[in-house]
């Protein structure tokens, strides 16, 4: 499995061992799955990062589940719609024509960019989850990005208590996935 990401799944701000794609592998081997985590994440990514990434992690890694986890710091720059729309799908047909299932987590603009393209913004990453037959979550919840208790002194990068409601989360979609 591979997961390439941004600074919510690098565990910025904390030891890479306390973030959410840790547990997940911990998760995984307490359930019994055969499958390895790799974690390609960077802090400060954005869609275009990961569309030139994604091939030679492919090429390295053959995963059989990729987890795309991208697009919060393209929101965060106002950056086109059209631009991030094109690396997602750059990223959706190399990950579907590798066979390997696909689970996007969508993010969200920030609300001063206004609701048109916030909502284009959000309306974005389920579009092309649709199109590509993956699947889709998304990644930013309510209960702990507005809980200032499981958010870094930042506000903007949940904490360490918040990782395994972060992976509690995702943990629906991609359960499904392991025992395809």
């Amino acid at each position: 499995m591979l997961v390439i990401g941004d600074s919510l799944s690098a565990a910025y701000g904390m030891a890479l061992e306390q973030g959410w794609v840790n547990l997940l592998q911990q998760r995984i081997s307490e359930k019994g799955y055969p499958h390895q985590v790799v974690n390609a994440s960077i802090s400060g990514d954005t869609t275009g990062g990961g569309a030139r990434r994604l091939p030679r992690l492919m090429a390295e890694h053959t995963p059989s589940i990729v987890i795309i986890e991208l697009g919060g710091n393209d929101g965060l720059r106002a950056f086109p719609l059209k631009t991030m729309r094109n690396n997602l799908e750059t990223m959706a047909d190399l990950v579907t024509e590798s066979d390997a299932a696909l689970l996007i987590l969508g993010a969200e603009a920030p609300p001063n960019l206004g609701s048109r393209y916030t909502s284009r913004f959000h309306d974005t990453f389920t579009e092309v989850a649709t199109t590509y037959g993956a699947r889709h979550l998304q990644f930013v919840i309510d209960r702990i990005f507005l809980d200032p208790d499981l958010m870094q002194p930042d506000n903007t990068h949940p904490n360490i208590i918040a990782q395994p409601l972060l992976l509690d989360h995702v943990w629906s979609e991609i359960e499904p996935m392991l025992a395809e």
